[in-house]
């Protein structure tokens, strides 16, 4: 079912059938939207509602950019993409938030989620309570990061609520959304940020990427011209690239009309069949000729190849701001004594089933 408060692009295939929404951020009203109310693996896109949580734990003053997070052995132990940092290695609360929202990274993530929650569990709880207090009806999330689990879900309405909330409520974080890549320093390769959209579309300025096998490519895009931004969500795309070119022509055709008596996040009346199951596309996005197939998209030296009339190339280096540890883990070949970090605390370990762990 496709409904749309305003035409979109009529490039834009009839064919897509995958979730999306866009919106107006400053008046909440309904650009465009199809199965809006369909439950979705979020993927990464879980990591907005982490950053949401750590920003109210900021305005509280029960945090500030200069707290420490410190990597336990739990942390650690989370699958790629991730930093890699040893059990015990310290980094501040900014410089976690911006690899969280570049790299993607699941044991800073998790690392966060212990910081301010003090348990994984505990913070999913703080999740769940934003989540419901600003009206994400459609959404539960267990975990901090988004890897596979059956009860971590979403919807695009809800997504897009977040997403706008986000920007609205915490503009002065506004920046973590729109870094280009980070720079780990000692060597290590600069990141960029997984979301083609910044430094290529005209005013983009986040959000998050996401994807496991089961949800598809997802991407929560947005974008400011003169003074107004708008948001799009898009979830379950095929490949990397139509979920790129997808969202650019929902915030293209945002901006093409100041819209207006249409429905808002708040009055859009849920609807759609089966809104109570969760998507499972795995056997499509992950099957040998579907990533044969993406492989088969890029150029003669791999890179992407990005079919959009609003899409340019970059021509000149991401941005790169630094990251990294404030305090690095103990040596213990050196002697040192075993940091309490260091000693794994033996938990039940949840059952993922065939779902994939790669996430970002």
């Amino acid at each position: 079912m496709t409904v749309s408060c305003l035409a979109v692009s009529q490039s834009m295939s009839a064919a897509e059938a995958n979730p999306y929404m866009s919106v107006d951020v400053a008046s909440g009203q309904v650009l465009a939207h199809n199965e809006a109310f369909k439950r979705w693996y979020p993927a990464s896109l879980t990591k907005m509602m982490s950053a949401y949580v750590v920003f109210r734990a900021l305005r509280s003053g029960q945090k500030t950019l200069e707290s420490p997070v410190r990597m336990s052995v739990a942390a650690t132990k989370e699958p790629p993409s991730k930093m890699g940092y040893k059990a015990g290695s310290v980094m501040t609360l900014d410089s976690a938030l911006k690899i969280m929202m570049v790299k993607s990274a699941n044991d800073v993530s998790v690392a966060v989620a212990e910081s301010v929650g003090g348990s994984k569990a505990g913070f999913a709880k703080m999740m769940n309570a934003e989540a419901k207090r600003i009206g994400m009806f459609g959404s539960n999330f267990s975990n901090p990061h988004g890897l596979p689990d059956p009860n971590n879900y979403t919807t695009a309405r809800d997504m897009a609520l977040l997403a706008a909330q986000l920007r609205r409520e915490f503009p002065e974080y506004a920046h973590y959304f729109n870094t280009e890549a980070i720079d780990p320093g000692e060597g290590k390769k600069v990141q960029a940020n997984y979301n083609i959209l910044l430094g290529r579309f005209n005013g983009a300025d986040g959000m998050k990427t996401g994807f496991i096998c089961a949800s598809g490519f997802n991407l929560a895009g947005s974008a400011t011209r003169n003074g107004r931004t708008i948001v799009a969500i898009v979830l379950g795309a095929s490949r990397q690239e139509d979920r790129t070119v997808q969202a650019a022509e929902l915030l293209q055709s945002g901006f093409s009309t100041r819209g207006g008596g249409g429905a808002t996040l708040a009055s859009l009346a849920p609807y759609g069949s089966n809104n109570n199951q969760v998507t499972d596309l795995r056997a499509q996005i992950c099957s040998q000729e579907a990533m044969s197939d993406r492989w088969d998209g890029r150029d003669v030296e791999g890179r992407l190849k990005i079919n959009s009339p609003y899409i340019t190339a970059m021509t000149r280096e991401p941005v790169a701001v630094p990251v990294g540890l404030i305090a690095k883990a103990p040596d213990v070949k050196a002697g040192n004594a075993l940091h309490i970090s260091q000693v794994p605390i033996p938990l039940q370990r949840p059952m993922r089933g065939n779902m994939t762990t790669a996430v970002n």
